[in-house]
């Protein structure tokens, strides 16, 4: 299962609150009042002298920043899902943007950038120093207009790519129902609606036989606080969403309780591009061991920002207070570790080994198969005579993070069995060999436990 990652633009911020900036004057003033009176951070030097509201938010933290009206409908459509551009995940990089991760079916991808990629100018405009938001603002825009990009590859070769701005509405929520009756849900987003659809698809899910699930925070750069709140009620033992630190005083903020919970032994992913409210939920799960994160190190983004519409139409977007979990775990600058630490990108075929193995308890774990070929045929090999007993005696091969793989299998002996794939195997992937105890042996003795060996194949 390949979980799709947000279409345009992911912006790694997320709003606590809009506050009107009432009649103040204008923009300028507005803003200079806003930061005085509710800005966390290092205070701007000189603040009433400054003479612009860019030369303002230069001197704040890096997710403070100025929308303009088109800016910050341009924002909040990305929240959603909904926004017209390339079909990349970006996020600052001290090179320039760097690209995340690319939507399938993207012009983007369909023009040779990937993930890793950095872009290094935008229209011929340099790119270092840019922040996300100012980076969105230039490569989305009307359909059907382009836009052009100086890349850097990981080799090292710069390129340049003229890609045609497209209109993309991605699903905020995927899943599916993998080997082993796990139930696998991907929120890309944070959404206002994101829990709420995470929750359907749950119960979708179960109503397809899911005992057990997966959900997955990987890639996800926030969105709305309320909707973590409501993510975090989804499961057992989570009362306390964050804690909340502002400029003069200190809260416990409750999660949003629901009725439907997730199982407890439930695994969340996450990675070094989960962010903000991502980490909002997967703090509040550490913190009351609610379930098992698995992954790596989280963004490091613990701080809230708050919307304040000025009044020509533009918005100032502050950071008005950090948040930790619930019993203190530290996240600004620091990110969340999980508790199950797996390598970039095999954080899915981990969790759903485990939740396998959490049903195959007796068996027997056999060596390992590293760096196998695609058309590799396997050999389980008895250590007594077996008796033929046909269709009943079961041989599995499982793609970790998917199904199990169509096979044949033969017995070439008494004591042993080919088994063979029907189609190539995945470079790269994962999977489980199972041999389950349903083997007579010809004295009439039934195998006692299973067994199973990992296998991964050569990229």
């Amino acid at each position: 299962m390949k979980k799709i990652s947000i279409l345009a633009i992911l912006l790694v911020i997320f709003s606590m609150f809009s506050v009107p900036a009432s009649a103040l004057g204008a923009p300028l003033d507005e803003v200079k009042k806003i930061v005085s009176e509710s800005y966390m951070g290092e205070f701007p030097k000189n603040l009433q002298k400054i003479t612009s509201i860019d030369k303002i938010v230069e001197q704040l933290d890096p997710y403070s920043t100025y929308f303009t009206k088109e800016e910050f409908e341009a924002y909040t459509s990305s929240i959603n899902n909904t926004t017209t551009g390339i079909g990349v995940v970006i996020e600052e990089n001290e090179k320039g943007i760097l690209i995340v991760n690319t939507y399938e079916g993207g012009n983007a991808i369909k023009a040779g950038i990937v993930p890793g990629d950095i872009i290094l100018s935008i229209n011929s405009t340099s790119a270092k120093n840019m922040s996300v938001q100012q980076a969105s603002s230039l490569i989305t825009g009307k359909e059907g207009t382009t836009v052009q990009l100086e890349v850097l590859k990981a080799t090292n070769q710069k390129k340049v790519f003229k890609i045609t701005r497209t209109k993309f509405q991605v699903p905020i929520v995927t899943k599916e129902l993998l080997h082993g009756n796990v139930g696998y849900i991907s929120l890309n987003t944070f959404s206002d609606d994101g829990a709420i659809l995470v929750r359907q698809a749950k119960t979708a899910l179960m109503r397809q036989g899911a005992t057990s699930f997966i959900l997955d925070l990987t890639n996800n750069g926030g969105g709305y606080v309320q909707a973590a709140e409501e993510l975090i009620g989804l499961f057992p033992n989570s009362p306390y969403a964050y804690k909340l630190n502002l400029r003069n005083e200190e809260q416990l903020v409750s999660s949003l309780k629901s009725t439907s919970l997730f199982p407890k032994n439930t695994k969340v992913l996450v990675n070094g591009y989960s962010a903000s409210a991502s980490e909002m939920t997967a703090g509040a799960l550490l913190d009351q061991k609610s379930a098992t994160l698995y992954g790596q190190k989280t963004y490091g983004k613990g701080s809230m920002q708050s919307f304040y519409p000025l009044s020509d139409g533009s918005y100032l977007k502050l950071t008005t207070a950090h948040f930790t979990g619930p019993k203190g775990t530290i996240i600004n600058k620091t990110g969340i570790t999980p508790q199950v630490v797996t390598e970039k990108g095999s954080e899915l075929a981990k969790a759903h080994e485990d939740t396998l193995l959490a049903t195959y308890k007796t068996y027997k774990k056999m060596s390992a198969l590293s760096n196998v070929a695609t058309t590799k045929e396997f050999t389980v090999t008895f250590s007594m005579p077996v008796a033929d007993k046909g269709q009943s005696q079961k041989l599995e091969l499982v793609k970790l993070g998917g199904q199990s793989v169509p096979v044949t299998v033969k017995q070439k002996s008494e004591t042993q069995f080919v088994i063979k794939p029907k189609t190539p195997l995945e470079k790269g992937a994962a999977y489980l060999l199972v041999v389950h105890p349903t083997f007579q042996e010809k004295d009439g003795e039934w195998m006692k436990v299973g067994a199973y060996a990992e296998v991964t194949v050569q990229q």
